[in-house]
């Protein structure tokens, strides 16, 4: 098949459409829907990343606290996710309250999580940089919260529960089901 080349915009896919909630140095949380979200450092510390840009109120809440949670929807949230991310919090909108979503006190940081979204990771601000048109915000991950219905015995989450909800494009995708595991393959002979 012929290649054609394309201007560059999004083009690693898909991301994972994220819920992060931030507040101001009164206490008063925001939330901004992003797609820039992603695993920096996955052991000694864990590190995710997000990308804003600085225009938002989003970027100076989490400049100004150095604070954020990562919480992770299901695809059956998509409305409210767009809603979030289509809704300044500039203007004092309680997002929580407008959308229908439950914010609940985090174990270490001061953000909220959102009680509808199955796993949520509070994370400390421990750099940042900006790169083109964003900035790249670095989170040491201090503590994660999963609902306990999608969690086994031993604590594994449960990953065919989760629902997750990805962005491709400018659509909203679920994922569908997993066909094979890490290492399915074997090595090559």
């Amino acid at each position: 098949m012929k290649k054609i080349q394309i201007a560059p915009a999004r083009p690693v896919y898909p991301s994972p459409a994220a819920l992060i909630t931030s507040v101001d140095s009164a206490g008063r949380a925001n939330i901004i829907t992003l797609a820039e979200v992603f695993n920096i450092s996955i052991a000694n510390p864990v590190i995710v990343g997000i990308a804003i840009r600085p225009a938002t109120f989003s970027h100076g809440l989490i400049v100004e606290t150095g604070q954020f949670v990562v919480n992770q929807p299901t695809a059956a949230m998509a409305k409210q996710v767009d809603q979030c991310g289509s809704t300044s919090g500039r203007d004092g909108v309680d997002k929580f309250a407008r959308f229908g979503l439950t914010p609940l006190p985090a174990a270490v940081v001061k953000p909220p999580l959102i009680a509808e979204c199955p796993v949520n990771v509070e994370c400390e601000l421990t750099g940042r940089q900006t790169v083109g048109d964003h900035d790249l915000f670095l989170g040491e991950v201090v503590a994660v919260h999963v609902d306990e219905d999608k969690l086994d015995a031993d604590g594994h989450i449960l990953t065919d529960r989760l629902d997750p909800l990805a962005y491709i494009e400018g659509d909203y995708w679920s994922l569908g089901q997993a066909f094979a595991k890490h290492g399915f393959s074997g090595p090559i002979e």
